[in-house]
């Protein structure tokens, strides 16, 4: 594990454990709150260390393990390896595990929005609370807004948005909303379009033209309203399990100018959102960490808040209430005004030093994560006000918790153990700790299905991701020859055969229904005309949800599971096919004449200049997710996942000889100058280079691609963990 300086922190004793002051104050509070004993929960977590701690190094331990004899075999075979003798291989060193015997999965609990509802999925960093109280409240959004304010829209001509507010364009979203409502909602005859007003009788919705009353074709369509039925606020919707809320407001100035005063129409959109304390966060120690469980914490008894500045007016951002609709019987529908949250603790890898154990050295960090989230959930858990105005996170008493990065189903069944631990630890009812399993790792892909099986009565997710999924891919076959550049890597047979199997296996594990099955992120926040024409990919492959990067994405892809039912799409897929292993297990390597010394120059400066874009802020201000800049200025979503593959890829290119150190540093030079270019409005921007000479962040870039092929797995964290550290210490 890389080294790095020790941060000036106060220690407290614990049970012999040494915590981290703000660590302890933290669970020691959430104990309070629970009518939990402090002396019996370190004592509890102390065996937990003990017990588990050996156990976690023993299988990273397996991991160099395996790795080493692929290296190996790569090294004494170079080129793309023959199928049969490498699968004859890995089979015989434990990395192909046996396929598990049929089985189904047996979660119970588990809420509708993860189990039975289709839906995008947000993923946002825990430790902005701006960003985290948005993702919340991103369960409803407004159409009209995420159609006018991006490019889902043309912004060219007659189109264009400008200072003030466009006629043609609005007229343009009204139209794409009544195309939505014709859709969801078709009437007998007619359109949308023709509405003149909306109301309600004693049959249901009203949709009153000139030609006439027309109803819905289904009736069921319409479940509930809001104001007097003579004249809603507002008429809620439902179609795919999705609802939808067309806002009427006379007086409003879009609905004054509309013959029936619709304002808006408002989509269900991010139904789930993804927490995150792992890849998007740049938390390397004890004040990093518990500023993650607090905003957890709060996000889950409610009292999360941030001062928010916009339009030159300050407001104070909260957790939205549930919204309560009147129903044709007379009576009242609740339904929940936020999303759903996982909490995506980090994987088994790291260390941290926010507590250490009696011999003084560092505690595993995923182990830490487990017990403080799941201490932080504890007011969604038990005891929650039933008097407030929101029904909290779980309706069914689970805790959601994606866990990244692990390889194989050993490893799951290590964090299924150390949830159980834990719920045992705070006196939880056992499996209330859900797993969600990130299909990403290579040695994970291959043995889902038994990933799966070590988790079949806690699973409630298992989801794509194509960027560390490359990333462990060409770490683990990096002395096997050069690889293709990225977007070759994507084009290759194997990428789709992942991305079948994922759902495939989930669907033979019994998960329809049960849980989600999910696909990876867009990455280009301001393409939203792209995201529609392409990510209804996802929909249509069967998944239930995929991940989006903003509450608008969300909204504008919500759209698309009114296009499509997934569940639908499911019958008519086909069944898993082991055979496709062959596949999946091929390593995507260039042939000869793929990489042209254009290709490869072009590939360097880009993959340099992501590092060099992501790194900088990484390093210098702590934020671990970012719109970075690419090389011709389009802004991309930018994590440890996408540098991984970008730096594994220029270490493994270094290895065969396709650049050299010389060329790498000569990209990083003249990159750095682009990279302070594309910062310079940024106040708190410091160069890459001072007075001529390489700060902690332009280091850490050129670190992370020279020791590339040195790293655990391919992982960024030890190098940007040790370095971050090092720079917080200058301050």
């Amino acid at each position: 594990m890389t080294t790095a300086p020790t941060i000036s922190t106060t220690y407290l004793d614990r049970a012999g454990l040494a915590v981290a002051a703000p660590i302890a104050e933290f669970a020691e509070t959430s104990l309070t709150d629970a009518g939990i004993d402090a002396d019996s929960f370190w004592s509890g977590v102390v065996e937990i260390i003990h017990d588990l701690g050996p156990r976690n190094a023993e299988l990273l331990r397996v991991r160099d393990e395996l790795q080493q004899k692929i290296d190996a075999f790569h090294k004494a075979s170079p080129g793309r390896p023959d199928p049969e003798s490498y699968r004859a291989m890995l089979t015989e060193i434990g990395y192909l595990a046996p396929e598990p015997a049929p089985f189904a999965v047996t979660t119970e609990n588990v809420d509708p929005e993860i189990a039975t509802m289709a839906g995008p999925q947000l993923v946002v960093p825990l430790l902005n609370a701006r960003f985290a109280l948005n993702a919340a409240n991103a369960r409803w959004g407004s159409l009209y807004d995420a159609l006018y304010g991006t490019d889902a829209i043309d912004q060219s001509g007659e189109l264009a948005v400008g200072a003030e507010f466009n006629v043609a364009r609005g007229a343009e979203v009204v139209r794409r909303g009544r195309e939505l409502l014709d859709q969801a909602a078709p009437l007998t005859e007619g359109s949308h379009v023709d509405a003149t007003a909306y109301r309600v009788d004693g049959e249901g919705l009203v949709v009153e033209t000139d030609a006439g009353i027309r109803r819905l074709s289904d009736a069921d369509t319409f479940v509930g309203f809001t104001g007097d039925a003579e004249a809603p606020a507002a008429i809620l919707l439902r179609h795919h399990g999705l609802h939808l809320e067309i806002v009427i407001d006379h007086a409003g100035p879009i609905g004054h100018t509309d013959t029936a005063g619709v304002q808006d129409i408002l989509l269900e959109s991010a139904i789930t959102t993804i927490i995150d304390l792992e890849d998007s966060v740049a938390a390397v120690d004890a004040d990093d960490k518990v500023l993650g469980y607090r905003n957890w914490r709060g996000l889950m008894d409610g009292t999360l808040t941030e001062t928010v500045t916009k339009g030159g007016r300050e407001f104070t951002r909260r957790l939205a209430d549930d919204r309560t609709y009147n129903t044709l019987d007379a009576g009242e529908l609740t339904l929940p005004g936020r999303s759903v949250l996982f909490i995506r603790n980090v994987g088994h890898l790291m260390h941290t030093d926010a507590v250490l154990d009696r011999n003084g050295g560092e505690v595993f960090e995923g182990m830490l994560d487990a017990i403080m989230t799941a201490l932080g959930a504890l007011p969604d858990l038990i005891g929650r006000d039933a008097t407030a105005a929101t029904t909290g996170n779980s309706r069914t008493g689970s805790m959601y918790i994606v866990k990244p990065k692990m390889h194989g189903p050993d490893e799951v069944a290590f964090a299924v153990e150390l949830f159980a631990r834990v719920e045992k630890l705070l006196g939880l009812p056992e499996r209330t700790m859900k797993i969600g399993i990130m299909d990403e790792e290579r040695r994970t892909s291959a043995n889902l299905g038994a990933c799966i099986a070590a988790a079949s009565d806690r699973v409630v997710f298992i989801n794509t991701g194509f960027l560390d999924r490359t990333g462990d891919e060409i770490h683990t076959s990096l002395h096997a020859g050069p690889f293709l550049p990225k977007t070759g890597i994507k084009a290759q047979p194997f990428m789709q055969v992942y991305e079948d199997r994922n759902v495939a296996i989930g669907l033979a594990a019994g998960m329809d229904h049960r849980a989600q099955i999910g696909k990876g992120m867009w990455a280009m926040p301001d393409l939203m005309h792209d995201m529609l024409e392409q990510k209804i990919g996802h929909v249509r492959s069967g998944a239930s949800t995929a991940w989006v990067p903003s509450p608008t994405a969300a909204t504008l892809h919500a759209l698309h599971y009114h296009q499509v039912d997934p569940f639908e799409v499911r019958a008519g897929l086909p069944a898993y096919d082991p055979a496709s292993l062959t596949t999946l297990l091929a390593p995507p390597l260039a042939e000869p004449g793929d990489l042209t010394a254009d290709i490869v120059a072009t590939e360097l400066d880009n993959n340099v200049q992501s590092i060099l874009g992501y790194v900088v802020r990484w390093i210098d201000q702590g934020v671990g997710c970012s719109k970075v800049p690419d090389i011709h200025g389009v802004a991309l979503m930018e994590d440890r996942a996408t540098l991984r593959i970008s730096s594994q890829l220029l270490a493994n290119w270094l290895q065969h000889g396709v650049i050299t150190e010389a060329e790498v540093d000569a990209s990083l030079r003249r990159l750095a100058v682009v990279v302070d270019e594309q910062n310079a409005a940024d106040a708190e921007y410091e160069p890459l280079a001072h007075d001529g000479e390489p700060g902690i962040a332009y280091t850490a870039a050129r670190r992370l691609i020279l020791e590339g092929a040195s790293q655990p797995s391919g992982y960024t964290e030890p190098l940007l963990h040790a370095l971050r550290r090092e720079k917080k210490s200058e301050r």
